[in-house]
């Protein structure tokens, strides 16, 4: 099957098409675009996510299937039943794999990542010292070079809304792997947000994060007057889905790795894991 896509406005430009299965996340950025709920069914059942953005080109809606999965509600009883212990232990997982890729960020920029593993011992279950604040607050800090006087604030423009776009991206590809995988994206094991539909995805896109900081980096460095998403830098950042990554020795493009890691937590929940699979980044 295929996604057939034709442009009405431009006279002349020649139509084209993508076989559906081969898609796995859709970007809308025009108000003019039109999908036939045939289309939108057809990219349902494939479990594709489908991102609507806003009047300032950033994303905002993001569309997935109900039920991807053929044990749905079997995996949903386990998410919901599953302990208090069980889920402290597996934020502790995702901060200690958070930082641990923090600090690999950090020493490919020359800086000296000694306080960044003196947080990783810290870490302790639940992270009841919020020491991924306290990491946090030292690698944005440096990230970017002493002399930028850069702050990470989601609602600031340049380098944050670069982020803020990749970081969206990133939360569809984690949403659609929950659900691939069972799970109800909006039940976290540490977001707790009443406002925040997608507290699961958000706790599992942590680790993942720096993938994102390291190609905004490269285009800050590649383009240090840009201070505005275009099309070019919203290109790059589209790449999040397909760059490499590395999980337990074994490499594959992101979304291909990110399955892996949700099917990894749906195996806790189950209580046949105990161990989130998460990339190391190199």
């Amino acid at each position: 099957m295929q996604m057939a896509i034709e442009f009405p406005e431009k006279d002349g430009k020649p139509g084209t098409s993508i076989p559906i299965e081969d898609i796995g996340i859709v970007v809308l950025d025009s108000p003019q675009i039109t999908l036939s709920h045939a289309l939108i069914a057809a990219l349902g059942d494939q479990n594709t996510a489908i991102i609507s953005c806003d009047a300032k080109h950033l994303p905002y809606g993001l569309m997935l299937p109900m039920f991807s999965h053929h044990a749905f509600t079997e995996k949903m009883y386990q998410q919901l039943e599953s302990s208090l212990p069980l889920k402290k232990n597996l934020w502790q997982q995702t901060i200690v794999a958070k930082i641990s890729n923090q600090a690999a960020m950090l020493r490919s920029v020359g800086v000296a990542d000694g306080k960044m593993q003196y947080y990783l011992r810290l870490v302790k279950s639940g992270d009841p010292q919020n020491v991924e604040g306290r990491a946090a607050a030292f690698y944005w800090e440096h990230l970017f070079g002493d002399k930028s006087g850069f702050t990470r604030d989601r609602n600031e423009v340049g380098i944050n809304a670069m982020l803020n776009y990749g970081y969206a991206i990133l939360l569809a590809i984690v949403a659609r792997g929950l659900v691939a995988s069972g799970m109800l994206p909006a039940l976290g094991i540490h977001h707790r947000n009443k406002y925040n539909p997608w507290c699961l995805a958000s706790d599992i896109m942590e680790p993942y994060r720096p993938y994102v900081d390291r190609i905004v980096l490269q285009i800050s460095e590649d383009f240090p007057e840009c201070d505005e998403l275009t099309p070019e830098v919203k290109k790059m950042l589209l790449q999040v889905p397909v760059i490499d990554i590395e999980i337990d020795g074994k490499k594959s493009p992101l979304m291909v790795g990110m399955q892996r890691t949700t099917a990894s937590l749906s195996s806790c929940f189950e209580g046949t894991g105990r161990k989130i699979l998460y990339p190391e980044l190199n």
